[in-house]
């Protein structure tokens, strides 16, 4: 399709301030973690490395990305079996209801978070009878996370076809010994993207994370907001944004580049 000199010149500017919009307030993120005011003034009065010295030795926030780490680990490495499980499940099998096990799988990532958050914060405490915990943040950033490495899985398994696998099969090969060396070295890139995607997820949510955390449980982006307010926290929570804007933007740019031709690529 071919625009007019009018139509791209219109679309370019829509599409700048909509970029603008979006990217600037996070450069301004980025200026501020500099600036020599504790208030996040603009324009700021002066820059230093200062609050940058002190976030990096920051104990609440130095335990809080530990916390965030380890539940993102957690959820990722569960999104990784139970969504290749599925995807294998819905993608090589025909029976009864797949259609709507597929809607079900992909639904969660659908959902208001604050939807989930207070569904999940009801199954563990009145249903399970459970005090919530970091394991139940882990439990409930799955339930997300899944959706990532399911819709890269299933897209490879559809382009894959089963060709080489009822050759496997034929060969004399079982079940495990076709998924070994035949399926798995074709999914390691879907697998390595989706996961990527699913702990990028799960290491910056929040409003899951607040109905489902117990006490003492505090990740960073909890942290943050705890702390946004109080007096000179200020400017050493915008350079903690700053490492969370490097940490979203890398694994996410690795997992696009990796899934170029796997599939859709769906955030929460």
């Amino acid at each position: 399709m071919r625009l007019s000199k009018p139509s791209r010149l219109t679309l370019g500017i829509v599409t700048g301030v909509i970029l603008a919009a979006i990217y600037l307030p996070l450069l301004v993120v980025v200026l501020n973690s500099f600036s020599t005011s504790k208030s996040l003034t603009w324009p700021p009065p002066g820059f230093t490395l200062e609050w940058w010295g002190r976030a990096f030795t920051n104990a609440g926030a130095i335990q809080a990305t530990g916390t965030s780490l380890l539940i993102a680990v957690i959820a990722t490495a569960i999104a990784l079996v139970l969504g290749t499980l599925i995807s294998l499940a819905l993608q090589r099998f025909k029976f009864f209801g797949r259609e709507a096990v597929n809607l079900l799988v992909i639904l969660p990532i659908a959902l208001p978070g604050i939807v989930t958050g207070i569904a999940l914060n009801n199954f563990f405490r009145t249903i399970l009878g459970v005090d919530l915990a970091l394991w139940t943040v882990a439990v409930a950033h799955a339930t997300f996370c899944i959706v990532t490495v399911f819709n890269n899985v299933i897209a490879r398994l559809r382009r894959m076809g089963t060709n080489l696998e009822e050759a496997s099969a034929d060969l004399g090969a079982g079940v495990w010994t076709t998924f070994r060396l035949v399926t798995f070295p074709q999914l390691r890139s879907a697998l390595l993207a989706g996961g990527l995607l699913a702990f990028a997820l799960s290491f910056d949510e929040i409003i899951v994370t607040t109905f489902t955390a117990g006490e003492g449980v505090t990740t960073l982006p909890i942290f943050i907001m705890n702390n946004m307010l109080r007096p000179a926290q200020a400017p050493i929570i915008a350079v903690i944004a700053v490492v969370l804007i490097v940490i979203s933007i890398v694994p996410i740019a690795i997992a696009q580049k990796l899934g170029n031709g796997v599939g859709e690529v769906k955030g929460k």
